[in-house]
């Protein structure tokens, strides 16, 4: 089953008063404390407020939820102050991340791309080979959306192209890319610990130099490029639609995942203006929404 997570940061003072409030007014299903001088934290978005306490409130979810109503109701309880910074993030199921530590294989999409784990072997030495540790860094290719993505890239002719990962988490799609032949991929993540990640993954794979990594207040002004793709949430998908689309090319490709069946169709409608939009594919309740920029 899907969940979506809420990450908050709080002081052990307010702690537990939160807690309640995310349990009794907007539903959460649970919420656990982390130490917030243990974990990497959230970076803040332009305006965010960063509280800098030491204790990190994590609320589940279930994935259907209204995130954007949820934080407005964190934002009424005025128990956190005005701007407050948050992470919103799609999680796998519990046991599936049990498993992953064990079970975590190297796995083929489309006719000549497999992700492998960087502790097991090789199976195609003559394949395109992507050796990923996802750290602390979401995105193994297990979940249906990541896997979507890649077996879209995987479609593609990618030489000399530049490509742009939004929302880049591990670096798994921008990697596939440099591997599949594209020229340049531009990494942009608001956790800097995703831009970490991704540029350690990359250098694991050799492909350091075709990779830059950016929080969105640091990318260069006027960033454009041939393909586009966004492995992040549906609320993101839509309310940064046009920040996405601005970021294609004249006749650009972009496919767009983290999005549910339930949600596909309002998702794509914000890019049908710009975009001659594919039809939807979906796998395990997970969709994908791709197309072309119009010229």
């Amino acid at each position: 089953m899907p969940w979506i997570q809420i990450k908050l940061n709080a002081t052990n003072e307010n702690a537990e008063q939160i807690s309640d409030m995310l349990m009794e007014d907007t539903g959460a299903l649970s919420v656990t404390f982390l130490d917030a001088k243990d974990t990497p934290v959230f970076e803040p978005l332009p305006g965010e407020t960063r509280l800098w306490g030491d204790t990190d409130v994590l609320a589940l979810y279930d994935a259907e939820v209204d995130t954007a109503l949820i934080i407005s109701q964190i934002r009424d309880s005025q128990l956190l102050p005005e701007g407050f910074a948050h992470k919103v993030e799609q999680i796998e199921d519990k046991d599936w991340e049990r498993e992953w530590m064990d079970n975590f294989h190297p796995m083929k999409f489309g006719e000549r791309l497999w992700i492998c784990p960087s502790w097991r072997d090789i199976p195609d030495p003559s394949a395109v080979n992507v050796m990923l540790d996802p750290g602390l860094a979401f995105g193994t290719g297990t979940h249906p959306t990541t896997a979507l993505c890649l077996e879209w890239l995987e479609s593609l002719d990618l030489s000399g192209k530049t490509v742009i990962d939004f929302g880049c988490g591990s670096g798994i799609l921008a990697i596939a890319a440099i591997k599949l032949g594209a020229a340049k991929v531009i990494g942009i993540d608001i956790d800097p610990q995703a831009l970490l990640a991704s540029k350690d993954n990359a250098g694991r794979n050799g492909v350091e130099d075709q990779i830059e990594v950016y929080l969105p207040q640091d990318q260069p002004e006027g960033l454009v490029a041939d393909v586009v793709v966004a492995n992040i949430l549906a609320g993101p998908l839509r309310e940064l639609s046009g920040v996405i689309k601005g970021l294609m090319k004249p006749g650009g490709l972009l496919a767009m995942s983290g999005v549910l069946d339930t949600q596909a169709e309002d998702v794509a409608n914000y890019y049908r203006d710009d975009l001659q939009v594919d039809p939807i594919v979906d796998k395990n309740e997970w969709c994908r929404i791709s197309g072309q920029k119009l010229n």
